[in-house]
């Protein structure tokens, strides 16, 4: 989708703690990574010392124009869908450059997992995320076409401890909830865990996704 490979230079933005990146690195090629959490860089930079690692925004990126071969955003892109992050990913790649965005989104048709969203869904408020589908209003983008897209189902393997709790009081709006609501949070998902066959008393289960991707290209 986004020709990613060696002799190629990719930027992530939103690069968060570098999840993403060690998939980027099994690609090969000059790999760059922009986040503005300096917590965060910290953490990508003792992770990935041999990558680029920058301080920056999706709307201020430290890199010259023309001098990426692809941007990727991971996970990310909802926090920051503006015309403006988009005039500058188109600034700084290459002509016949690609832009690709990245989700992983639980699979409710598993109705344990639509019930754990049920849990966590009532405390999102405004966050900005993939479902609201809000990311989509900048398109069409002056200056990008839609190339591809892809939708491919997975799993994230692990015990429920990690993979449902610990994953769950992670999400951004949750992690941000004053402790006691956070508490209320963890009981509802361990009761549903506790009450759920296939999860209970199991050291090991799929959580299953569906990553979703999208391609554009610079013209």
């Amino acid at each position: 989708m986004l020709g990613a490979g060696p002799g190629r230079k990719v930027l992530e933005v939103g690069a968060g703690t570098g999840k993403f990146v060690a998939m980027l690195k099994e690609c090969g090629g000059e790999i760059a990574a922009v986040e503005p959490v300096a917590g965060m860089r910290e953490q990508l930079v003792r992770a990935f010392p041999d990558i680029t690692v920058m301080a920056g925004t999706a709307e201020s990126i430290p890199l010259p124009d023309g001098s990426v071969d692809a941007v990727v955003c991971a996970q990310a892109f909802h926090w920051f869908a503006t015309a403006a992050a988009l005039q500058e990913f188109h600034r700084v790649l290459a002509p016949g450059g690609a832009l690709g965005l990245i989700w992983n989104v639980r699979d409710e048709s598993k109705p344990w997992v639509a019930a754990l969203t049920a849990i966590t869904d009532p405390w999102e408020g405004d966050t900005p995320r993939y479902r609201t589908g809000n990311w989509r209003r900048v398109f069409p983008a002056p200056g990008f076409e839609p190339i591809d897209e892809r939708h491919v189902r997975h799993a994230h393997i692990g015990s429920p401890e990690d993979v449902i709790v610990k994953r769950t009081l992670s999400v951004s709006f949750i992690a941000a909830l004053p402790p006691e609501r956070q508490t209320d949070v963890e009981r509802a998902t361990r009761a549903l865990i506790a009450r759920t066959p296939e999860l209970t008393d199991r050291a090991e289960i799929a959580f299953p996704y569906e990553t979703v991707m999208f391609a554009f290209r610079k013209v």
